[in-house]
């Protein structure tokens, strides 16, 4: 088995990527938009974190957190968000997949892949490849032409607030290339 090894760096900024079991695409459902919405809003009333940037794909989330100075606990707010999700979901009706005898004597469900990729940005540059990867990944899995046709995205808010232009990376334009961050990031191609 692999040697995981998290960077814990105290007030550092992190990008994520969380995908859920078996790439099962429940988050395509409206039902985990909003618990995914109130987990996180509470996660941040009881661990405060900024959410710089999100994206949530059928089957995996990608985030940049900011966290406070001398706090370096992601690992226990994702711990957090990823349980009270999955009750949450369940309670809703959502279907898990299916585990196996040692995943349920783990007490596993089948909403999310136990663990998650985390990368501590390391300077402006660093930031703002993740910051447009972030908001061009539904483009890149093709499904739809422009970061501004997929709602469940932190993009609009960048839009409202004049970081992007409302048709930044959509077809007939110029397109980022994010091969370097890709093999990097936990995402399949």
């Amino acid at each position: 088995m692999p040697n995981y090894r998290r960077n814990y760096v105290p007030g550092a900024t992190y990008f994520f990527t969380v995908v859920t079991h078996g790439r099962r695409p429940i988050l395509a459902d409206p039902r985990a938009h909003l618990h995914l919405g109130n987990v996180f809003r509470e996660c941040q009333q009881a661990w405060p974190f900024k959410l710089d940037a999100i994206v949530l794909l059928p089957d995996h989330l990608h985030c940049i957190w900011r966290l406070p100075q001398g706090d370096d606990r992601y690992s226990a707010r994702w711990s957090w968000i990823k349980l009270e999700f999955t009750k949450r979901w369940l309670a809703s009706g959502g279907v898990e997949g299916q585990t196996t005898r040692a995943q349920q004597r783990e007490h596993r469900r089948g909403v999310w892949q136990p663990r998650f990729w985390e990368h501590t940005v390391k300077d402006e540059e660093d930031y703002q490849t993740r910051f447009d990867y972030i908001h061009f990944n539904p483009v890149k899995h093709g499904y739809v032409q422009s970061p501004y046709e997929w709602e469940p995205s932190s993009f609009h808010r960048w839009v409202e607030q004049g970081v992007y232009p409302r048709r930044w990376a959509s077809a007939g334009t110029k397109l980022p290339n994010f091969s370097a961050v890709e093999h990097l990031c936990g995402e399949p191609p």
